[in-house]
């Protein structure tokens, strides 16, 4: 599922840029040296030795670049991981939460073997912020606010009002967000919630919202739900538009198929893995939608900061007066955030993102605690506010660094290759790129001001991969030439050109069984040198679909139509007219009208030119039908739990007019593939 980015997550926001039309200087930038380090070759024997899953060894390459990494970092500095463990109250033994069905959501025990020193096929960096995100229990950040951490990618926070508890992000799912309100509650005692506050719209901090709501028919409808504005939307929209896609994707982010060890996955970099378990969602009732939005919510006083369009396109942040503490959400986190997330999704304005940042230290500036979604609180004013610079500035810098060689003539790929943070950034562990990376960010920023072309006419109409993928492999001399010339590449410990030259013959060859091997184990050699949680996943994923195939995206339909529901009937028809099939439909002249009995409305929805439009408004007397049905069912229709033939002929629907054209109709929309291929043809 597309669902977050910590769970499967997104933004965009418009920036107009005004550039000087005289000094500077012309041609390409004046671009540094790429860092080189001389490392012995490492020979393809090396990595012969393959773990259950066919992962290979690490080369003596990927241990002395990882040794390098080692030696580069302050990795005996032990304040982060004081903060992570102070304030331990409970629940620091192993954690094992299941679903009703027994099958499992969640599992310390398998991080169990992420103690001591990181191993070759780690990199030490990455595997000291997997052993920080490990420490797990109820924590006290303040006397009357409190974190559960560790038992989801994200954390669930309480605050103590007069009455009971204001929570705040419950979580991906139910039952991670069960089990941490009963970890909360065996030692705090049993506090009622008295509200809930969704930080922004990725899954990971609503889908457990059922879990801390009081049972219906007590007071549920009183307990207020404060959310950002455009929270449903947001919520909703791009994971029914694009989320097959990007769910496919997320497999390899997240490192779906991959077993949880020294060879596989270790950490996201935010947490350790996303809860699977079931989700809910409910409507807010009050909205932030300005900043300073004030509050008091059962006798707490709160200070909104509305941040749209940053980490997530709904999103917001606040200040508790009375706790000196502020709660950053999701753009703050011990870990360089995302410009462009790897599943894809909009490309976030980084711009706008370190200016919220920024007035936060300007409005917040006497917090002695910052604490936020993910990840681990700082104490100490002058801590809190350094930690807070660090976050802006690599924001800001990556994108005013990235646009001044883009207007120096640097394209994408070269500011990327190129771009080098501040040492004073460099070295600080909060920002360095255990999630989002400078290179994939650098190009994010070029790509959310110029898209994706690079102004090179060679790569305006490129032959797609599989074509030129051919023509590369007979140029270079044929298959064996290819592998021979990637041999020695990965030999020599270049495993980005082999994997380079691999990528090309396996799409002209996908039978190749010595080049699919040999890319794999590239693959391998890439993701152990990975700092990023992310990164590694993805490249380690890629190694394991060329070995076992291909590992689907795996919706549950009860989790889509959790979403569904809530989904505005705009933006449902939008998804509707995504899947439309623009070939079969282009000589199709259809007018339907769709009359929800439930809601009282009626939208009538038109094919023509190969294009579906939906216009809520009376229903069109020579429509070729008329349907009346209620959202419910339309709902349960799109995610399969009830079927078309079914409900077409059946009394379930009321219909007016041609059957066959309603058939016809539904017939015209195509259903996506989850399991699509990408690293082979």
């Amino acid at each position: 599922m597309a669902l977050m980015d910590g769970g499967w997550k997104r933004t965009a926001s418009v920036l107009l840029v005004l550039t000087l039309a005289q000094g500077g200087c012309s041609g390409k930038p004046e671009l540094p040296e790429t860092p080189a380090g001389a490392p012995a070759p490492a020979g393809r024997s090396e990595s012969s030795e393959v773990d259950a899953r066919g992962h290979t060894a690490p080369t003596t390459t990927t241990a002395l670049h990882n040794n390098a990494v080692a030696a580069s970092l302050p990795l005996a500095d032990e304040q982060d991981f004081e903060d992570a463990r102070r304030g331990l109250i409970g629940g620091a033994g192993e954690v094992v939460i299941k679903r009703a069905d027994g099958r499992t959501v969640s599992d310390s025990r398998d991080y169990a073997f992420e103690e001591g020193d990181a191993p070759a096929s780690v990199n030490p960096s990455l595997w000291r912020q997997a052993k920080l995100n490990s420490i797990h229990g109820l924590f006290e950040v303040v006397p009357g606010i409190w974190q559960v951490r560790g038992y989801d990618i994200s954390n669930i926070t309480l605050i103590r009002g007069k009455t009971g508890w204001i929570v705040v992000d419950p979580l991906t799912s139910y039952e991670t967000a069960k089990a941490s309100l009963a970890l909360a509650r065996k030692h705090l005692g049993d506090v009622p919630v008295v509200a809930v506050i969704l930080t922004h719209s990725h899954l990971d901090h609503f889908g457990g919202i059922e879990a801390v709501l009081p049972q219906a028919g007590t007071a549920q409808a009183e307990v207020p739900i404060i959310a950002p504005k455009g929270f449903i939307e947001e919520a909703t929209s791009e994971n029914v538009l694009a989320g097959v896609a990007m769910g496919r994707r997320a497999t390899y982010m997240f490192g779906v198929p991959l077993e949880h060890s020294p060879r596989g996955h270790v950490d996201t970099g935010l947490g350790k893995a996303v809860a699977r378990g079931g989700i809910g969602l409910v409507e807010p009732t009050v909205i932030v939608d300005h900043t300073p939005q004030k509050m008091e919510i059962d006798g707490v006083e709160f200070v909104f900061q509305y941040v749209p369009g940053s980490e997530a396109p709904a999103e917001l942040a606040f200040y508790l007066p009375g706790f000196k503490a502020y709660c950053g959400a999701e753009i703050v986190n011990h870990t360089m955030h995302n410009i462009y997330t790897l599943r894809g999704a909009k490309v976030r304005d980084a711009l706008l993102w370190s200016g919220y940042i920024d007035e936060a230290i300007e409005r917040f500036g006497d917090a002695e605690v910052v604490f936020a979604s993910h990840n681990w609180p700082v104490w100490g004013r002058e801590r809190g506010r350094d930690y807070l610079e660090k976050q802006r500035d690599v924001y800001r810098y990556i994108h005013d660094q990235t646009l001044r060689l883009a207007n120096q003539g640097a394209t994408s790929q070269e500011i990327a290759e190129h771009l080098r943070l501040p040492e004073a950034l460099d070295q600080t562990f909060a920002v360095r790129g255990y999630y989002g990376t400078t290179r994939h960010n650098a190009k994010a920023v070029y790509q959310y001001y110029f898209g994706w072309y690079d102004g090179n006419p060679a790569h305006l109409d490129p032959l797609p991969p599989e074509q030129a993928a051919t023509k590369y492999v007979a140029a270079m001399g044929g298959a064996t030439a290819v592998l021979t010339q990637a041999g020695q590449a990965f030999d020599a410990g270049e495993y980005r050109w082999a994997a380079m030259l691999l990528d090309h013959l396996v799409f002209a060859e996908p039978d190749n069984a010595e080049a699919t091997e040999l890319l794999a184990g590239t693959y391998d050699q890439l993701g152990y040198q990975a700092e990023s949680g992310p990164w590694r996943d993805v490249y380690l994923s890629a190694a394991h679909e060329l070995r076992h195939g291909v590992t689907a995206s795996v919706v549950d339909p009860e989790t889509a139509l959790a979403l569904l529901r809530h989904l505005p009937l705009p933006r449902f028809f939008d998804a509707m007219a995504a899947r439309l099939d623009g070939p079969a439909a282009e000589n199709e002249d259809l007018v339907l009208n769709f009359i929800f009995t439930d809601l009282g409305e009626s939208w009538v929805l038109e094919i023509d030119n190969g294009v579906l439009h939906a216009h809520r408004r009376e229903p069109d007397p020579d429509a070729d039908v008329t349907v009346r049905l209620t959202r419910e069912m339309l709902a349960q229709l799109s995610v399969g739990k009830a079927g078309l033939k079914e409900m077409v002929f059946s009394d379930q629907f009321e219909v007016e007019g041609s059957r066959m054209a309603l058939v016809k109709f539904f017939s015209l929309l195509s259903r996506p593939a989850g399991d699509f291929a990408i690293v082979t043809p």
